[in-house]
Parts: structure tokens; C-alpha cells; sequence
């Protein structure tokens, strides 16, 4: 399992993590999409934005390895924002690629500091 050095281990001043320590036993968790309902808790949310951004952050739109990352969080993410980046996606896989699609994440989440295709971040409080 691929541990991806660097990332954040989870949401600050919180128990929501986003990577775990070490590979399952019986296997990867699997990867599901997760309906995400407007009366979610703003904790779970925030940690959505913060999650997405680090992903952002660490790979922009290019493919990367789930690795060590949260099938949890990642499941609230997978099929909007986090796509498969192969084809066959094997959602019980640590070495499965997968995308970060910024239309969509911008789109789902705007204040988000998502870079456009020139490479400059769009955000209107920025300088």
C-alpha cells in the first residue's frame, strides 16, 4: 500500500481522518459513492472541503494511487468529484487510480481553491 507522504492525517480539532496507518488484513475497503444530504452535519462537510482541497492540492487533476488514503471519506467524494482514472476500476484496491475532476469540484464546492487549466488558482478573494 502506497503511503502517501505529506498528506494530511485528518481534519484538525477532529477525529475525521483522511489516511490510515496501515493495509487491512481481509483487503482494501471498498470504494462506494455515498449520498451526501443537505442536513449533514457542517463538521462532515467541512471535512469534505478540507479532504478535496489536500487532493487539490496534492495531485491537481492528475491520476494518483489511493494508497493509504480513507475509503470513508474518499466514498463521500467517489463518482462526483473523485472519478476512476482506469478502466476496469477495481474499488477494492490500495493500487487503484484514481482523478480529481476540478469541473465538478468546483462546481460542488466553490470556495475552493482549484487551479484552472493555465495553472492559476480561482478563487475571487485572491490577490
Amino acid at each position: 500500500m502506497l503511503k502517501h507522504r505529506g498528506f494530511p492525517g485528518r481534519l484538525p480539532g477532529t477525529d475525521l481522518q483522511f489516511v490510515i496507518r496501515r493495509a487491512n488484513k481481509g483487503g482494501a475497503t471498498r470504494l462506494i459513492v455515498r449520498e451526501r444530504y443537505a442536513d449533514r452535519r457542517p463538521t462532515d462537510r467541512r471535512a469534505d472541503a478540507v479532504f478535496l482541497q489536500a487532493l487539490v492540492d496534492h495531485f491537481g487533476d492528475a491520476p494518483f494511487e489511493r494508497g493509504n488514503l480513507d475509503a470513508g471519506r474518499l466514498s463521500w467524494l467517489f463518482g462526483r468529484e473523485v472519478v476512476p482514472a482506469e478502466d476496469p476500476f477495481d474499488p477494492e484496491s490500495y493500487e487503484a487510480l484514481l482523478r480529481v475532476d476540478l469541473a465538478r469540484a468546483r462546481a460542488g464546492f466553490p470556495d475552493l481553491e482549484v487551479p484552472d487549466a493555465a495553472g492559476s488558482e480561482t478563487t475571487e478573494d485572491r490577490p
